[in-house]
């Protein structure tokens, strides 16, 4: 995982070849008690118990953030793997690839050893959860907070899910008089949507421009840039105009998703989402031309053709209420290409 920030995702330029024209193809992305690493949790020894107690979330937190930082250091996705699953894995693994073609700042910044702080851990009850998440800042970056959410795989607690607040704070969250968090049923209604409703809402918006799914979102900037990117590339294509680009939905590699009360009834969920983007050359220049991968596209194995395909994965953060359903935050990786 970065240490940093929502990554920012640019999808490919392409280049076609023998006529060369480039274009620019852009979306932005990029239990137990639930307190401090400082405070201490009280109760009667009838209290309802945490999926994992404080102290437990703590040591995994810090055993996750001492293997990250080894792996990032040494590109290992193995390593990386016996603390990280689900959409986190599938990005950070595809990061690793792209790596080399990053300038040398960002890789030096990103392979920087960094700590989580000022940690707040955010247990549900043992009977209604088999996760936790932790909110933190990070010692490289302590102006947004992040959400982390850790849940069984294999037997081993697992990184699976890491939002970064993308300029707007997820609200705060309800706790009984326990300390513990309530847990959502992804499945259960807020309004329109449940909260594993909100990718494919939000995919909407890259495949239609929000003409069926994606009407119960709320206008946020998350929603409203993707909509910018399927008109863009709905009148304007790609390579010049030269070849067609459209997106799809595709099933994330991880569909689990993870779904909190808030202090004012609504709920806050974190959700995957993933997508795919063709760009398809148009039959009048196929017997002259090519698309030609760049170099992000080749390190994950495109070829030039009259068709590449590029791969999405993705998360996100949304806030639910019986009125609104709000997305505050995406962050999507490229993984694959063809």
């Amino acid at each position: 995982m970065s240490p940093h920030t929502t990554r920012l995702v640019r999808l490919p330029r392409l280049k076609v070849a023998a006529v060369g024209v480039t274009t620019a193809l852009a979306l932005t992305a990029c239990g137990g008690q639930a307190g401090s690493d400082s405070g201490k949790t009280t109760g009667a020894d009838d209290s309802p118990q945490g999926v994992v107690s404080q102290a437990a979330a703590k040591k995994i937190a810090d055993h996750y953030e001492e293997v990250n930082n080894k792996a990032n250091a040494a590109q290992d996705e193995k390593l990386l793997g016996t603390v990280e699953a689900g959409q986190v894995y599938a990005m950070d693994k595809a990061t690793y690839t792209l790596f080399e073609t990053w300038p040398e700042k960002e890789q030096k910044a990103y392979a920087k050893p960094f700590s989580y702080r000022d940690r707040e851990y955010v247990i549900p009850k043992k009977d209604t959860a088999t996760w936790f998440a932790v909110r933190a800042k990070s010692s490289a970056n302590s102006k947004n907070s992040v959400l982390l959410v850790f849940d069984k795989v294999g037997g081993t607690y697992k990184m699976v899910l890491s939002l970064w607040a993308d300029g707007e704070e997820p609200p705060k969250l309800a706790v009984d008089r326990h300390g513990l968090a309530e847990a959502v049923d992804p499945g259960t209604k807020v309004g329109k949507l449940a909260p594993s409703d909100i990718g494919a809402a939000y995919a909407d918006f890259l495949e239609t421009g929000g003409k069926d799914e994606g009407k119960a979102l709320a206008s946020t900037t998350p929603v409203e840039n993707a909509k910018k990117t399927y008109q863009r590339s709905s009148t304007e294509g790609a390579a010049d105009g030269m070849a067609t680009e459209k997106f799809f939905a595709k099933s994330p590699a991880d569909p689990s998703v993870y779904a909190l009360r808030t202090a004012d009834g609504g709920v806050l969920a974190l959700f995957p989402a993933a997508h795919k983007q063709e760009s398809l050359l148009k039959e009048a220049y196929r017997s002259n031309a090519a698309l030609v991968p760049n170099d992000e596209q080749s390190a994950l194995g495109a070829t030039r053709g009259v068709l590449i395909t590029d791969m999405f994965e993705g998360q996100g953060l949304a806030e639910l209420t019986d009125k609104t359903a709000r997305i505050t935050a995406v962050d999507f990786q490229h993984v694959d290409a063809r």
